[in-house]
């Protein structure tokens, strides 16, 4: 395994990311198959007129859903093209020669970073500080936040 290359320069690990693992889209495909075979929208259609079955009327929603998340699949990692193209995280460390913001002085208080708290909370600010203190080789084999 290339550790470098699952490595992201936010300090998360492709490893981690159900984009890369492909587990999601996997089980959403499945899901998706079997609601198919056995004629689930019917099934939701008819609950849904019933008294307790009034959530089934958005079961088009759920299954579209489900689709999107079958394409939710990343095979390279940002490193290789990979990962969001608007991230200006990655930018700003090829801009600057770093393997990643554990490398800079400021990434404690970088402001790349805000767009990762909504899914990540802190987990990109400690895998940094780990990353710093441990190394890439260390980190990638062992405890990482997500």
């Amino acid at each position: 395994m290339d550790e470098e290359a699952v490595v992201c320069y936010c300090g998360l690990c492709c490893l981690d990311c159900h984009g890369h693992t492909q587990k999601i889209p996997d089980l959403a495909k499945d899901l998706r198959k079997e609601l198919r075979n056995v004629h689930y929208d019917k099934f939701a259609k008819t609950i849904s007129e019933l008294p307790f079955g009034g959530a089934f009327k958005n079961y088009q929603e759920c299954y579209d859903a489900l689709g999107l998340m079958m394409k939710f699949r990343c095979t390279k990692g940002c490193r290789n093209g990979g990962g969001p193209p608007f991230c200006k995280i990655r930018k700003c460390c090829q801009d600057k020669g770093y393997q990643g913001c554990w490398e800079c002085e400021i990434y404690e208080t970088c402001e790349n970073h805000d767009f990762l708290r909504a899914n990540h909370g802190e987990a990109h600010k400690k895998n940094l500080a780990l990353l710093k203190k441990n190394g890439i080789k260390n980190f990638v084999h062992g405890k990482r936040y997500w």
